[in-house]
Parts: C-alpha cells; structure tokens; sequence
C-alpha cells in the first residue's frame, strides 16, 4: 500500500496582500489525498475564494489569530501547526501561500515518497528552491537566499515550527533538531517577491507587526544586480494568468544603487561557492540519503 500524503497550508488576507494561494493550491492537489487550509479570519474574500476551488479534497480549518502574539514569527508557527495537526496522511507537505509546485514534477515527487517511505531513517524531503524576484525572469542566487528547503515530512514523527518555515524534530522531549532528510528531486517556485510593490509592501508589514521589527519601503530596483540570475527554466502552467496580471513585469536595477555592506559580503560569499563548489546558504535539513 503506497504512502499517503496531506497537504496544507494557512492563509489569511491572501488577497489583499498579493498571494497566489488558490494557485498554490491547485498545483499541489493532483499529488495529495487532502489538503487541509488553516484560513484566519480576513479583511477580504480569500475564504469564499477557497470554498470556491470546491474540490472534495480541500478540509477547511478557521481560526483567530493572536494578534498579541508578537515574538520571532511564533503566530505563523501556531497557524501552521494548527494546518499540520489536522492532517491524517503519512506525510504532510506543506505549501505557503506564494509557492507553487510544477505539473511536470508531480510524478517525481511521488515516486520520492515511494522511494524513501520504507526507510524510517528519512524524515523529510528537500525541495530546490527558485526564488524569482521584481520579475518573473529573474532568480536569487546569493546565498543570503536558502537554496533548498524541507516541504514534506513524516507526519509519523515528533516536529514543530519555531516559525512558518522551518520544522524541528524532537525526541524523548530532548531539545529539537533538523529533520534527516533526502532529496525530493524537485522545485518550489517562489513568487512572494514578484507581486505587486503595493501588495508586497502590506505584505511585509504584517510580518514586521509580528517578529516586532521594522520595514522598509519596497523597491525592487534597488537591490545588488550580482545576487540575480536569469531564469532559463518554464514556469508552471497555472500561473500563466497570476503572472500576466498581478506579478511586476520589469526590473530595471538602478544602475546608481550601492549595495550595502550585508549585499557586499553575500556577493564575496557567492565568489568563494564559485571557486570551491561550497554552498554557504543557510539549511534546516541533515541529508542521509
């Protein structure tokens, strides 16, 4: 009998603030036999529109959000875990609410799953990471970006979020660790830092209303031009229309713009992965296999 697989996420004003949710979760019903969507209460209509997906498989979960919950991101741990708690399957595989997994990988990442669920010694999957930004044509490439992140995990096992991207693992109540993980042999694609400036801006100020930080304002000319790459691949079918009306369309880096000193040591950073083969982006993941 094959393994089963839930996914999930949570959401909460999508719309307002830019994110293609309905088409994250659309790209990842085909693999899943649940979906499960923590959606907070909004100043917008993202709920009717995930009703509106009406497929069977999608569960919904409501909920309130601490808004008093203000300490290192913790609020977007507690919503993801309330998603991820309601899961039933082998595996859960979590999607936030601007990526997107490609139709032609699928296939792949099931056979993964297939490939490792037998072996107790695999924890999770590490997907390959790209990260467009200011423009459906370009790519991070700094290692100030993590390049491959954990998106599916036992939901046999003992983990948590310290905040909405990562997992722990823990055993026997000891402290947590990173999951041990293998390769899922495929790609999230990132559009959080392609919606509109506007959108992008609201966005991040939400965040920093919750890590109790500040924001600056979105430009995106004005970031290192030596931290991009363009993006030789295709993009996944579904996001065909998000990417025509809602992504911006050109990046034009101002050609005045002085990187600061954080920019300057990633580019040094990213010369020294060139000539050694290192990879000094940051991971939350131990590959055994």
């Amino acid at each position: 009998m094959s393994a089963s697989i839930s996914g999930f996420t949570f959401i909460r004003n999508g719309v307002e603030l830019g994110f293609p949710f309905e088409e994250s979760i659309r790209s990842l019903l085909p693999l899943v036999d649940e979906f499960v969507v923590a959606v907070g209460k909004s100043n917008d209509d993202t709920l009717a529109r995930i009703r509106s997906i009406a497929d069977p498989k999608i569960r919904i979960v409501e909920t309130i959000w601490n808004e008093r919950m203000a300490d290192r991101g913790f609020v977007y741990a507690q919503q993801k875990m309330i998603a991820q708690y309601s899961c039933t399957g082998d595996w859960a595989f979590y999607l936030e609410g601007d990526e997107v997994v490609h139709q032609t990988e699928l296939a792949a990442i099931r056979a993964s799953v297939d490939r490792h669920h037998a072996n107790p010694a695999v924890e999770a999957l590490v997907f390959d990471y790209h990260h467009f930004y200011g423009t459906p044509e370009l790519i991070a490439v700094s290692p100030a970006w993590y390049r491959r992140e954990c998106r599916l995990i036992r939901n046999t096992i003992r983990s948590y979020a310290p905040d909405g991207q990562y997992w722990l693992v823990t055993q026997e109540h000891k402290r947590g660790r990173n999951p041990r993980a293998a390769l899922a042999n495929a790609h999230i694609y990132h559009y959080g830092w392609i919606r509109q400036g506007e959108k992008m801006q609201k966005k991040l100020e939400q965040v920093s209303k919750y890590w109790t930080s500040t924001t600056k304002p979105v430009v995106y000319s004005q970031t290192d031009r030596r931290a991009l790459a363009r993006f030789k691949g295709t993009h996944p079918e579904i996001m065909k229309e998000w990417l025509k009306n809602e992504a911006e369309q050109i990046l034009d880096i101002d050609p005045h713009y002085r990187p600061t000193k954080k920019e300057k040591k990633h580019h040094f950073m990213q010369k020294i992965e060139a000539f050694t083969g290192l990879d000094f982006s940051r991971k939350h993941f131990k590959l055994v296999a």
